[in-house]
């Protein structure tokens, strides 16, 4: 069965990686200051946080058109492909999943199988990658559903921001008002639950929330059957030089795993800010048994 892989451009994929993978990315649209751009195309993180300086408004960002996804289903179904795979940006902060959920009811044709991957940036780009992998094993739709459940269930990540100003106005913190305080560099830590982005615990200054989640990180990781089998994500916020610091701080502590540091795309820094910092993890998709 020749199987197709659709992901949004949330997932962090660089333009080699879809090559390389043939997964299929559709763009996320950003508004900000009366401009309207296209995440992936015509806009980086950087370029975002230069617009945001220059005219301090507040950028808005919504899920990607439902015309361009239906647009990509019938490219991909006229070539051939008998079944898609599409995995979504979390559904606990996006409606996205809810919307290819309706393209799969409206439109049979397209074989379509929605994932809610319950992440963002690169984990779920490392899910589509694992999918497009999967499907070029031969593996049926369900199986890579099935497998894509496991791999999920082994993502877990911590990060930082520098407030929470973006995320409570945006509405995308569930449990903002046990965390919003006025006191001078509190840096808030959070993390994914049920798909949702919650705030845990709060530290004085971006060094010690840095070392907090280094500490809790390892705690975690530690625990794990299969912490030699991991791939580390360092990800960042237009802060290169504070990820790089972050990637040699966890490789004195993981000396053989693979770290890599990727970015907030511009529409996740949307809603965290710049110099938001996070620290994810899972089970690496190339030691994932993606084979029938």
């Amino acid at each position: 069965m020749k199987i197709a892989v659709i992901t949004d451009s949330t997932c962090g994929l660089s333009s080699a990686d879809q090559e390389k993978y043939h997964v299929e990315v559709i763009s996320t649209p950003i508004e900000i200051a009366g401009q309207s751009f296209l995440e992936g195309v015509n806009i980086t993180t950087k370029q975002f946080f230069e617009i945001k300086r220059e005219t301090g408004a507040l950028p808005h960002t919504s899920q990607p058109r439902l015309g361009d996804v239906i647009a990509t289903c019938q490219k991909l179904h006229q070539n051939g492909y008998e079944a898609i795979i599409a995995i979504a940006l979390s559904s606990g902060i996006s409606g996205w999943f809810n919307s290819l959920n309706s393209v799969q009811r409206e439109h049979p044709e397209f074989n379509l199988y929605p994932f809610d991957s319950g992440m963002t940036v690169k984990m779920q780009g490392n899910l589509a990658i694992a999918a497009a992998k999967m499907a070029e094993n031969g593996l049926a739709p369900t199986e890579i559903i099935e497998r894509l459940e496991k791999l999920r269930s082994t993502i877990d990540e911590l990060f930082i921001v520098d407030d929470l100003n973006n995320l409570q106005k945006n509405g995308r913190l569930s449990n903002a008002s046990a965390f919003i305080g006025t006191l001078l560099h509190i840096k808030p830590l959070l993390t994914f639950e049920d798909g949702k982005i919650v705030a845990f615990d709060k530290v004085r200054s971006m060094k010690r929330a840095l070392a907090k989640v280094e500490e809790l990180a390892q705690e975690r990781i530690n625990k794990l059957p299969y912490k030699d089998k991991l791939c580390f994500l360092v990800i960042h916020s237009n802060d290169l030089k504070q990820a790089e610091k972050v990637k040699h701080d966890v490789k004195q502590l993981f000396p053989d795993q693979n770290i890599e540091i990727t970015e907030f795309t511009p529409s996740v820094a949307t809603h965290l800010g710049e110099k938001s910092m996070g620290f994810a993890w899972m089970y690496d998709f190339n030691k994932f048994d993606l084979t029938r």
